[in-house]
């Protein structure tokens, strides 16, 4: 099974792939590791392409972040479409816990401050451009959905997601467990929200 957690920054993909990794008992991989070197320094493009793929290929896995190449070797595509304002918000309050210190999930030498403008403009123009291409992608992909507000995580994948994911069989396709909170194909004007 191979899960990709893909959205905004501040949407909430590290806290979503974490908690669900944990609860799968599946790998989870974040894009941040890969993208960046110490000090904010992007990693070489064919440095990069080479680690994607490396990272794709095994069988399972949970892998959170914004990456084309990662969307067409996923099974499911989660989609955090979640309003700029909110990863605004949240941006600011996970900044200010790392303002000069790295997150985990980053490498060292990443502190947020040095980045701090540059991902506000981010956040800004996600979801003209790169949300934009997501949501297109997945208006004709079943492997998509597409989770609109999700303001917390832990108790959706305790009401909504776990519960039937005891009861499929392993392999089976996971779009039918987002069912409840879900933007599908096909509805694409429909705006549903979390719990």
């Amino acid at each position: 099974m191979r899960i990709h957690v893909t959205g905004n920054a501040g949407a909430g993909k590290t806290t979503f792939a974490r908690r669900l990794g944990q609860e799968l008992g599946l790998p989870v991989i974040h894009l941040d590791e890969i993208v960046w070197q110490s000090g904010w320094r992007r990693t070489p493009t064919e440095q990069l392409r080479g680690s994607l793929q490396s990272v794709a290929a095994p069988g399972s896995w949970i892998i959170e972040g914004v990456s084309g190449l990662i969307r067409g070797r996923a099974d499911l595509v989660v989609f955090l479409d979640v309003p700029r304002h909110v990863c605004l918000l949240r941006c600011v309050r996970r900044n200010w816990r790392y303002l000069f210190r790295s997150r985990p999930e980053l490498p060292a030498e990443c502190p947020e401050i040095r980045v701090f403008f540059a991902l506000l403009r981010i956040i800004w123009g996600f979801p003209d451009v790169v949300g934009a291409r997501i949501r297109a992608e997945a208006a004709v992909s079943s492997k998509y959905v597409v989770v609109r507000h999700p303001s917390r995580p832990d108790e959706w994948l305790h009401e909504f997601l776990l519960p039937q994911a005891a009861q499929q069989a392993p392999g089976a396709a996971l779009g039918a467990l987002f069912k409840p909170l879900l933007l599908r194909r096909g509805d694409s004007n429909r705006h549903e929200n979390c719990p």
